[in-house]
């Protein structure tokens, strides 16, 4: 992970040893930049609720619903993709300020979408803005995070993402009475807007990319305005000495290749793993349809909408938790926990639909299936993404786990209602069941614990569950 300006996790960071004023400037400056998130669990989260009334405005069948959902993820694939090479050659200031233009462009286009096509293109653009955004933000935090929190900082993404879920699952319900699902996705330029103007007025550029620039000048400026002019010099001596190769404003050379160096290899493997078990596990096919998961039990849709919002508020409280746990507890012990608890729940909600219970318990599976991922697989992945890969391979290893979560999240969320019209919704939960049981073996057999441990310490116990020798050669930290 990067933080501040050290050359690995756990060693000083950009807020080590800074006044308490410093430090709620950073905060500051994380929370606009965590608006990307926010704008994420919004966008990917208010179709739950608008496809209630879209499909009966345009006639969709099960087909046309699933791509309406899904289409946004093959743009957030791209997006995610792109991400990375954008914010290393423009910088995660520019970076942010454009998706947030992207993000305003897609939200108009589905205000104003007069048919089935149209909101298709309106979700490709929108889903291009959410994989960026899902792939620069965690780089853009990372950047500005302390070394004693650095966990908390990068799980605020996910808190983002949480809370935008929630007021997406709130904005339906205010509109549910009148069907105004136009209007449910016109609130997203809101927030869109606010991340716009928080990168022209408020957030720095990223003093690690200004220093990787040779723009030192620039990067002792920003360090200084939360700091003091010693704590800057020592902080740019430090990275400088960290990678002599970039002296003379060398950018890294981020690129796929760099992930195929056999050192790498498995923190590849483990960042690939993750990514994909986390949607198989089915996670956003209750996000996405739980409005008509629950209609599908006998309520109404706007009862359905109603009793969303209890999955968002789990969601949100259980992501809390886990931010106050991720530097406590550690990674491994949460996901642990996390992976044995979707399990369960997975395996009794599928019954609950095969034996027909009463549609509270099924609700009441759904809600605690969301508490144990919000509390450990969900937070903890974006976490890992960022400790287990060195740094020079930290943006490509970052877009290529994000990709790789967009498609699965894709080929999920678009064969979910077509697979469960064939072999019935709890047969497929089952399904995802299996999928996470293969994930608790994977994390327990290949994951290792990255809490309080520099780069160094995270290679080594990689390696070693991979089964290579770790003094083989260090991979570049």
């Amino acid at each position: 992970m990067v933080q501040g300006f050290s050359r690995e996790p756990g060693t000083e960071g950009l807020l080590s040893e800074i006044p308490p004023e410093g430090v709620r400037k950073v905060r500051l400056w994380a929370l606009f930049i965590a608006l990307g998130g926010f704008l994420f669990g919004f966008d990917t989260g208010v179709v739950s609720g608008a496809l209630l009334y879209i499909k009966n405005d345009f006639h969709l069948n099960s087909f046309e619903q699933s791509s309406i959902v899904s289409v946004l993820l093959i743009g957030a694939m791209l997006g995610a993709m792109g991400a990375g090479r954008m914010a290393d050659r423009l910088g995660r200031r520019k970076t942010l300020a454009i998706e947030g233009l992207v993000f305003i462009g897609g939200t108009a286009i589905l205000v104003f979408a007069p048919g089935y096509v149209t909101l298709l293109i309106g979700r490709i653009v929108l889903g291009l803005a959410v994989g960026a955004a899902s792939a620069t933000v965690p780089i853009y935090l990372s950047e500005v995070s302390p070394t004693e929190l650095r966990g908390r900082f990068l799980t605020l993404n996910q808190l983002m993402i949480t809370i935008g879920i929630l007021i997406s699952y709130l904005v339906s319900l205010a509109f549910s009475s009148s069907g105004q699902w136009r209007a449910m996705f016109a609130v997203g330029a809101i927030p869109a807007l606010l991340m716009i103007a928080g990168t022209v007025w408020l957030l720095p550029e990223s003093p690690q990319w200004l220093i990787l620039k040779g723009r030192v000048d620039k990067a002792r400026k920003v360090i200084e305005s939360v700091s003091n002019e010693e704590r800057a010099t020592h902080l740019i001596e430090r990275a400088q000495q960290g990678r002599p190769d970039e002296k003379q404003g060398e950018a890294q050379k981020k690129n796929w290749r760099t992930l195929l160096a056999p050192r790498v290899r498995p923190a590849l493997i483990v960042g690939l793993t993750l990514a994909a078990t986390q949607q198989f596990g089915g996670i956003n096919t209750i996000i996405y349809y739980a409005p008509t998961l629950i209609e599908k039990t006998g309520l109404s849709a706007s009862n359905s909408i109603f009793y969303s919002v209890a999955i968002g508020v789990i969601n949100l409280v259980m992501t809390i938790v886990s931010i106050k746990l991720i530097d406590r507890m550690g990674r491994r012990p949460l996901l642990l926990i996390s992976l044995t608890g979707m399990l369960a729940m997975l395996v009794l909600l599928g019954f609950s639909y095969v034996v027909g219970m009463n549609s509270l318990l099924s609700l009441l599976f759904m809600v605690l299936y969301i508490a144990f991922f919000a509390v450990g697989l969900g937070p903890v992945f974006w976490v890992l993404i960022g400790e287990i890969f060195p740094s020079s391979a930290r943006a490509a290893g970052s877009s290529a786990s994000t990709a790789v979560n967009w498609a699965s999240n894709f080929v999920v969320s678009l064969v979910f209602l077509p697979l469960a019209n064939v072999i019935g919704q709890g047969e497929t939960f089952w399904i995802f069941a299996v999928v996470v049981a293969f994930t608790l073996w994977f994390v327990g057999r290949y994951v290792p614990e990255t809490r309080d441990r520099e780069f160094n310490e995270v290679d080594t116990a990689l390696q070693s569950r991979f089964g290579r020798n770790p003094q083989a050669g260090p991979a570049s930290s």
